[in-house]
């Protein structure tokens, strides 16, 4: 199991991240919708959308840095792995925002089940493209 586990370490490493990560997002603007922002209100969807992400962004840079890609830059160039991270993220926050805009606001599927189901396929394909920016652009080493 050890020597499995050593062979996809960055992957497994990353998976764990990520669930912990979608946890952070889903809950968050859950929490937001379904307690002080209205779910069927287009612009409040969009709000819980931007602050779960700011939540869940910032989680995912410390968590990806330290456990997955194990990053050791300093001074300028983590700097510009945050600005990197962050620039990958806004892309996929992008698409998922535009995925529930279409689904919930504008086809009206807003009730608590279809806005639970479009977040968990959104997440899905985060993980898999943040994965692949972060591998390819931000972490490289």
């Amino acid at each position: 199991m050890k020597k499995l586990y050593k062979k996809y370490e960055e992957i497994i490493n990353y998976l764990v991240v990520g669930a912990l990560t979608t946890i952070v997002a889903v809950g968050s603007k859950l929490l937001l919708l379904w307690t002080i922002l209205d779910q069927t209100n287009g612009v409040q969807l969009q709000i819980a959308e931007i602050i779960s992400w700011i939540l869940a962004v910032s989680f995912a840079y410390v968590t990806n840095r330290i456990f997955v890609f194990k990053s050791k830059t300093k001074g300028m160039k983590c700097f510009r792995e945050i600005i990197n991270f962050f620039k990958g993220r806004v892309a996929t926050q992008l698409v998922q925002m535009f995925i529930m805009w279409f689904f919930v606001t504008l086809l009206g599927l807003n009730t608590n089940a279809w806005v639970l189901v479009f977040t968990l396929i959104c997440q899905l394909i985060q993980i898999i493209f943040n994965y692949l920016i972060s591998k390819l652009l931000v972490f490289k080493k």
